[in-house]
């Protein structure tokens, strides 16, 4: 046999063996999108505000504490969220020349609007739209960490637009959206604070105590009250110093734990640097009450009896899966500001395995009559068609399994498609053979003449549909993306079965044929 049809049969070989190895078990290596496993998809917004808020509240905490580091002690300072600014007095005295340099060196991304006794700290142009970027893209972040530790397999997680609050998740397979949805939204911030006063029964009783007003630097957060067996019986209000000690930035791991009694609990470990600060702050305050507080509340406030230095424990009468959840958020750090839920769809697993079931019947239902067809109005040479088309969707599903793709229901719908696009070419090759024939010319001049001159025609309509394709890739959504995927890939298939493979059979038929007189077609 001639040394070029010996090479083609080893490549097509070698593609078909690569295809089916990609593809083996379709069970495990064919991905399902959301709308055929089943599962949740949810559109998020991050609350960018709280960011805004968050970093005008530490940098007002940072600015009273560099300014007591050089000996001055600001009068009140008041933080503007509608405004991005704060405004603090300046104490009669006070060294002017410093507060300038502290603003230089510490507040940079601020503009300093002096005063005679105030000044006030203000966003500069791009401040806020920096934060507010930085808050979405560490809420992707996190809730990405977040679904890698609650193991969800092939999840979609991106942010929708450019500049966008808005964040898309596709969680295929989940069967508990509700366990899933109290993950990704908790805040899960975690601060341990120095106590002042408390327990009391209400704000008011702490608020006499301290004659009416709250001392600068400090701040009353409600706490659960618990019986000795751990129920909630009720409400508990603590005064503590604003400024953590450590905060959940600073923890190295977490994970659930129990104490003696069999009850859950989370226990931590804090990075060298925080556990040193840590140490010190416990050594120095043996005897005192010290809170551990999670989202704005004391989940409990213990008494510090001994140095305590890179570990603790959170109690707070949780069950097996809540200290399980507690401690996969503490890991995955915590968001930057609030998520709420613009839209939730769940999709059961019986209605994704109906969708399959569907796709399935539609492909095989449209490659039975495709191949009729070709069959009966190409006789012979509709069977080269066939068997290039059962090609065809082994490459594009091998192609799938190798990239992981992720089959989606507009995906079936792409490889319904893709089956009627790979015949096309052959159908172009073939009525440009009955062509050729017609004129008079041999069966060999005729099939070479019939695939070259058609060749240019598949080429461009072939590559049309594949950049249509890629900007239905580039900017569509989940579904529409998977449309794209499983048509580009398919076109690409095509060309190579319908030129390629088509031509190699008939060139392995008329091999060592001398004189061909008719051609089935």
């Amino acid at each position: 046999m001639d040394k070029k049809i010996i090479y083609r049969i080893v490549l097509i070989l070698v593609v078909v063996g690569l295809a089916a190895w990609s593809i083996y078990p379709p069970s495990e290596r064919i991905n399902y999108g959301l709308d055929l496993s089943g599962g949740v998809h949810l559109v998020l917004q991050v609350q960018t505000d709280d960011a805004i808020k968050a970093e005008l509240d530490d940098a007002s905490l940072r600015l009273a504490s560099v300014a007591e580091e050089e000996g001055i002690t600001l009068g009140t300072v008041l933080t503007d969220p509608d405004n991005q600014s704060l405004t603090f007095d300046v104490p009669a005295g006070a060294d002017r020349a410093v507060l300038s340099e502290i603003a230089l060196d510490y507040f940079g991304d601020y503009d300093v609007q002096r005063g005679a006794d105030s000044w006030t700290l203000k966003f500069k142009a791009n401040t806020e739209k920096m934060i507010r970027d930085q808050a979405v893209r560490k809420g992707l972040e996190t809730i990405n960490n977040r679904i890698d530790e609650f193991g969800v397999a092939e999840p979609r997680i991106n942010r929708q637009g450019i500049d966008g609050d808005r964040i898309l998740v596709q969680l295929p397979g989940v069967d508990d959206p509700e366990r899933v949805k109290d993950i990704i939204s908790k805040t899960a911030f975690l601060e341990f604070k120095e106590v002042l006063g408390g327990p009391a029964p209400d704000r008011a009783s702490l608020m006499q105590a301290t004659g009416g007003t709250l001392a600068p630097g400090t701040e009353i957060l409600p706490g659960t009250r618990t019986s000795f067996e751990g129920e909630a019986v009720g409400r508990d209000f603590y005064l503590l110093k604003k400024v953590a000690v450590v905060t959940g930035r600073e923890l190295r791991t977490a994970r659930r734990s129990q104490d003696e009694f069999g009850q859950a609990n989370v226990r931590f470990d804090l990075v060298p640097s925080a556990a040193d600060k840590f140490g010190a702050f416990t050594e120095s305050h043996i005897g005192t009450p010290m809170a551990i507080i999670l989202d704005g509340r004391v989940m409990s406030a213990p008494v510090i009896r001994a140095r305590i230095t890179d570990s603790g424990v959170i109690e707070g009468n949780y069950s097996i899966d809540e200290a399980e959840d507690l401690a996969l958020v503490l890991r995955a750090g915590a968001l930057p500001a609030r998520l709420i839920y613009l839209e939730e769809r769940t999709v059961g697993p019986s209605l994704g395995h109906d969708s399959v079931v569907r796709g399935l019947r539609a492909i095989v239902a449209g490659l039975v009559l495709v191949m009729v067809f070709m069959v009966i109005y190409y006789k012979l040479s509709g069977i080269n068609a066939v068997l290039a088309l059962i090609l065809n969707l082994l490459l594009l599903m091998g192609a799938m399994a190798y990239f992981g793709a992720t089959l989606t229901l507009p995906g079936i719908a792409g490889v319904v498609l893709t089956i009627g696009m790979a015949v096309d070419a052959n159908v172009l090759i073939f009525e440009r053979i009955r062509e050729e024939l017609r004129v008079g010319k041999t069966v060999r001049a005729a099939i070479d003449t019939g695939f070259g001159r058609a060749f240019g025609t598949i080429l461009d309509a072939n590559m049309t549909t594949l950049i249509a394709a890629l900007f239905l890739f580039q900017f569509g959504t989940g579904p529409i993306k998977g449309f794209a995927v499983t048509l580009s890939i398919g076109i690409l298939a095509s060309m190579f079965t319908a030129v390629f493979v088509s031509r190699t059979l008939y060139m392995v038929v008329m091999h060592g044929r001398d004189r061909v007189q008719t051609l089935s077609v």
